[in-house]
C-alpha cells in the first residue's frame, strides 16, 4: 500500500498523524481563488515538474505507486515478466486541468496545444505504465468520488478473471479551482475544518493526494515467495438512480453495494470490526450513510471518517481510504474520527472520539459519489489463507 495526502507523505507519516489526532488544514497556496475556504494541501511535496505543468496528480500517483511497490517487495524490473494491470481513478486529472486552453481561446481566439498535451497526461493509468516501462492492461476510471474505490474493484475483477497477475489500483487527485468553486456553488463548502457526522456539520473541505494498492493473485504471490497479510475479500457497487448530486433518502444504492461486498466475501455483518465511512461532513451524506450503516451493522459498530484528516480528495478518496482501512487492520487500532464532538440525534451511529485498539479480521470502506454511485470494499487480514 502507498499513500500521500495532507496527513503525511507516506503511510508511516500518515499513521503518526492519526495516532496524534493531528490535522493540518490551511489556506490555499497552489493557485489563486477568491474563496477563503480551508483546504488540505499536500505540503513538503516536491514534484518533478512544477505545478503549472498540470501533472501534479500524476506526480502524487507515482509517489504512492513507489511506496506501494516497495511495501509489496516489488520493483519495476519484476513487473516486466508479469501480467500487470494499472487501474486508477481520478476526477481532476482527466477533465479539469485544461483551463488554460479555454481561457486562452476565449480571450484570443486561439490557444497553444500545450494544455491539450497536459490534458492527455491525465490518463493516469497509461502514464503510470509508461513511467514504469511496462506493457499493461490500463483503465482510468472517472466516476466522481467513488473513482478510486471503483478502480480497486475493477482491478480485483481482472485478477479473478485471469487477465492479470497483479494490478496497481487506487485513485489520485490534485486540488483544483473547478471543484473548489463547484462545491461552493452547491453550498457544500465548509468555512472551518470539516466535522463529519457532527450535529453542527456544515459541509466539506477539499483535499488532495493518492492512495494505491498492489493487488496480486495468490498464485503469483506464492511463486515469488511473498505472503501478504491483507486481502481484498469483497467489493460491491450500485447506483441510486435517484438524483445527480444527492443520495437516495433511504440509501438504497449504498445498502446494495455493502450487501454485495458481504455476499462476495461470504462474511457476516457481525464479523465486520469497523466501517471507514465516506463521511464528508455534508448534511445529506452523513445522515443517510449513518443510518444505512446502523441498519446493516447496528448502532454500536465502530465507525470513523478520515476526511477530517485529509479533506475530501475526490477521485483519490476511495484509494486513500482503502489504504487507511488496511493500515488500521494491520496495526490493530483506529484513530478518532476527528472533528466529531456532538451527536446528531437523527444519526444512530456514534463515530469514535478517541484512539481505540481493535481485534478482528474484517472491515469495510465506503465511497459515495455524484451520479448516485456507491461502492464498498471489504478488506481483511489473511491469517495465512490463500485468498
Amino acid at each position: 500500500m502507498g499513500a500521500v495526502s495532507a496527513p503525511g507523505l507516506t503511510t508511516a507519516e500518515t499513521l503518526a498523524s492519526f495516532r496524534a489526532a493531528r490535522r493540518q488544514p490551511g489556506k490555499l497556496t497552489l493557485f489563486e481563488s477568491p474563496l477563503d475556504l480551508p483546504v488540505f494541501e499536500v505540503t513538503r511535496f516536491e514534484a518533478a515538474h512544477p505545478y503549472s505543468d498540470g501533472v501534479r496528480t500524476l506526480e502524487l500517483t507515482l509517489h504512492a505507486v513507489r511506496e506501494a511497490l516497495a511495501d509489496a517487495a516489488l520493483d519495476a524490473s519484476m513487473l516486466v515478466s508479469a501480467r500487470v494491470g494499472v487501474c486508477l481513478g481520478t476526477t481532476v486529472a482527466s477533465q479539469l486541468n485544461d483551463l488554460a486552453f479555454y481561457r486562452s481561446y476565449k480571450a484570443t481566439g486561439s490557444a497553444s496545444m500545450d494544455p491539450v498535451r497536459r490534458y492527455l497526461k491525465g490518463n493516469l493509468a497509461d502514464a503510470v505504465a509508461a513511467h514504469l516501462g511496462i506493457q499493461a492492461l490500463t483503465v482510468t476510471v472517472t466516476n466522481a468520488c467513488s473513482s478510486g474505490a471503483d478502480a480497486i474493484a475493477i482491478g480485483a475483477q481482472w485478477i479473478d478473471a485471469g487477465l492479470c497477475d497483479l494490478v496497481l489500483a487506487g485513485g489520485a487527485d490534485e486540488l483544483n479551482r473547478v471543484p473548489l468553486s463547484g462545491f461552493h456553488a452547491l453550498g457544500l463548502g465548509c468555512p472551518f475544518p470539516c466535522t463529519p457526522f457532527d450535529k453542527h456539520r456544515q459541509g466539506l473541505n477539499l483535499g488532495e493526494g493518492a492512495g494505491v494498492l498492489v493487488l496480486e493473485s495468490p498464485a503469483h504471490a506464492a511463486a515469488r515467495g511473498y505472503a501478504p497479510d491483507l486481502s481484498l475479500y469483497g467489493h460491491g457497487a450500485a447506483c441510486d438512480a435517484h438524483h445527480l448530486t444527492a443520495p437516495h433518502p433511504e440509501g438504497r444504492g449504498l445498502r446494495a453495494a455493502v450487501c454485495q461486498a458481504l455476499a462476495l466475501a461470504r462474511v457476516r455483518p457481525e464479523e465486520i470490526v469497523f466501517v471507514n465511512a465516506h463521511g464528508t461532513g455534508t448534511q445529506e451524506n452523513d445522515l443517510i450513510e449513518g443510518n444505512v450503516i446502523a441498519a446493516l451493522f447496528g448502532p454500536s459498530l465502530h465507525v470513523l471518517s478520515t476526511k477530517g484528516y485529509t479533506g475530501h480528495t475526490l477521485g483519490a478518496a476511495g484509494g486513500l481510504e482503502a489504504v487507511f482501512t488496511g493500515l488500521a487492520l494491520r496495526e490493530g487500532w483506529l484513530p478518532p474520527s476527528i472533528g466529531f464532538s456532538e451527536q446528531d440525534e437523527r444519526i444512530p451511529i456514534t463515530p469514535l472520539r478517541e484512539h481505540m485498539e481493535i481485534h478482528g479480521r474484517f472491515a469495510i470502506s465506503t465511497s459515495l459519489a455524484f451520479g448516485g454511485n456507491n461502492t464498498a470494499l471489504l478488506l481483511g487480514l489473511t491469517k495465512g489463507e490463500a485468498q
